[in-house]
């Protein structure tokens, strides 16, 4: 079996760490290097729930998108629900690991599963990486055949995992798109970007002025989807980084925090 510092090797080579922002916290987050593996979970976030499946799997190996930690802390007691997950984790003997920017600016990285997850080919940065031009932030796609926004957003609710939060659109249902740019997780910052080289723009946590003056100022249309459902189709991108040696599990387990969305006008 391998251990739980050849599998980190693995994803360290498809997502380097030198990719992560300055604020992040990627890498092994508890474990013993040296520990041996058999069973790998995948998961969007590192909550208790995930703990819970790691268990009954019989997994040693936990790799989150989401780190547990993203600042400093002092005390890791299982009074708090992250305090819990190292606990339980350090009782059970799992490691826990976790690819954040680092594997949103890689090559093939989050977005690119998102991207390909909806069918969108000839896929480019949405953001360059100065670096190197085939890395960066966010991808920009081409459809194989042009559709209405209306059915786009059907396309992309159908696509990805169901969520109260739904799929939520912005701009003339009835406009044709043919070039996608999309970014998996939180990604207003690129509205700009998405503009100048999209007709619809697909990302999460969109909010109200941003959206509003994007598209007062001509931006393009908005398709808004819940954060876990844009970034859960990595897990099986480093499921395949790491698969063969070891059996992967990709969690199924909603961890989007929403759990009702009442009133639509839809």
């Amino acid at each position: 079996m391998p251990s739980v510092r050849e599998l980190i090797a693995s994803l360290d080579a498809a997502y380097p760490q030198w990719l992560a922002e300055d604020w992040d916290a990627v890498g092994l987050t508890c474990g013993r290097l040296e520990a041996e593996v058999d069973t790998v979970l995948l998961a969007v976030d590192p909550l208790p729930q995930i703990v819970d499946e790691a268990i009954a799997c019989g997994t040693q190996l936990i790799v989150t998108h989401h780190p547990l930690f993203l600042h400093g802390v002092h005390e890791v007691a299982a009074t708090h629900s992250k305090g819990e997950v190292i606990t339980r984790c350090i009782e059970n003997g799992i490691a826990l690991f976790s690819a954040h920017t680092n594997a949103d600016h890689a090559c093939p990285g989050v977005s690119d599963a998102l991207a390909q997850t909806l069918g969108l080919t000839n896929l480019r940065p949405l953001v360059p990486d100065a670096r190197d031009s085939t890395l960066g932030t966010g991808r920009i796609g081409s459809l194989a055949a042009p559709l209405t926004l209306e059915a786009f957003g059907s396309l992309v609710a159908g696509s990805l995992p169901a969520t109260a939060h739904g799929v939520r659109i912005a701009g003339d249902l009835g406009a044709t798109v043919r070039t996608v740019a999309v970014c998996g997780g939180a990604g207003d910052s690129f509205l700009g970007a998405a503009a100048e080289v999209a007709d619809v723009y697909v990302t999460s946590d969109l909010r109200h002025h941003r959206a509003q003056d994007h598209l007062a100022d001509g931006g393009c249309a908005l398709v808004d989807v819940a954060h876990w459902a844009s970034e859960w189709p990595w897990l099986q991108q480093a499921a395949m980084v790491i698969g063969g040696t070891v059996r992967t599990v990709v969690s199924t387990t909603p961890t989007d925090p929403w759990a009702a969305h009442l009133g639509s006008t839809s």
